[in-house]
């Protein structure tokens, strides 16, 4: 009668499921904060909302551990250093601890704030196989009133790609002669491959007609613009999750591995790189993710 029952296997299986999924979650999202998807703050704020989610159930020491240049060493001092214990986890800590952990991450990884000017002047940019030109055709096919500038480039067309449409196609002698006559408000090589550029006259002439214009390039060219035309708007697109980056960039089946290989080490420096930017949206989905933007340009 004191015996203690059993449970049946079926929720023994169910029970085991759920804790590997819970793991394989809590792997995913310390593989999001240590390739900068998700800032170290926002990965507080979803513990805090929920402590029972992914990230309310991750330890302390797997989150200090996720966040650059922090060791088992440093982990240590830090906790010390913050009255932390290394049991807690993130959903379970207390009002003091939070304070306190919330004071050392905006003093080590800050999170850029918004400038309080706008401008028509929308500069979309983000890690490789993101989908800058998904959102970027978004948002030309729903808002014509937004000129998407189109670019020039050095790089053979896609299937399916239109001259003029989608990019100016030049070679090398081409492309030397738009930069020698200032035509380009901006240009770099991207992938240490191919060369793009952003031609300057038909921005100016939006802009003059009082229309916006967003211009979709990669993280150099939007710093060279941030320099040209220091009024620009920027807006950095972030991928849902670093497994979904590699999943979009290994499904496009355009690049051979080789090329995969070099354009995910090229994401992990422009995620880093996110905090130089005005704004951040998150590419979960495409029409969502326009409609953000447009909102910027309003």
């Amino acid at each position: 009668m004191g015996d203690k029952q059993t449970p049946p296997d079926v929720d023994r299986v169910a029970a085991s499921r759920k804790a590997v999924a819970a793991r394989r979650a809590r792997a995913a999202l310390k593989r999001d904060l240590a390739t900068r998807v998700v800032s170290p703050q926002e990965m507080l704020r979803r513990a805090d909302a929920e402590a029972l989610s992914p990230a309310g159930t991750m330890r302390i020491t797997d989150f200090l551990t996720s966040l650059p240049a922090i060791g088992e060493s440093k982990r240590e001092r830090i906790l010390a250093e913050l009255g932390i214990s290394p049991v807690k986890r993130l959903g379970g800590l207390g009002a003091r601890q939070r304070h306190a952990l919330d004071v050392w991450l905006d003093g080590r990884f800050p999170e850029a704030g918004p400038r309080d000017a706008r401008s028509r002047l929308i500069v979309l940019a983000g890690p490789t196989a993101v989908g800058k030109g998904t959102v970027a055709a978004h948002i030309q096919e729903h808002h014509p009133e937004i000129l998407l500038s189109v670019s020039a480039t050095t790089r053979p067309p896609r299937p399916g790609e239109v001259e003029g449409q989608h990019y100016y196609f030049v070679d090398d002698a081409g492309f030397d002669e738009l930069v020698a006559r200032g035509e380009l408000l901006e240009h770099a090589t991207v992938h240490n491959r191919y060369r793009y550029g952003t031609p300057r006259e038909p921005i100016e002439r939006a802009l003059a007609e009082g229309r916006s214009v967003l211009l979709e390039i990669d993280l150099q060219g939007a710093r060279q613009v941030r320099e040209a035309a220091p009024d620009a708007m920027l807006v950095f697109l972030l991928p849902p999750s670093w497994d979904e980056l590699v999943h979009r960039l290994v499904g496009r089946g355009t690049e051979d591995e080789e090329e995969r290989a070099r354009r995910l080490r090229t994401a992990r420096v422009e995620l880093a790189s996110q905090n130089e930017f005005d704004y951040r949206v998150v590419n979960a989905d495409v029409a969502d993710a326009a409609a953000q933007v447009v909102a910027l340009a309003g």
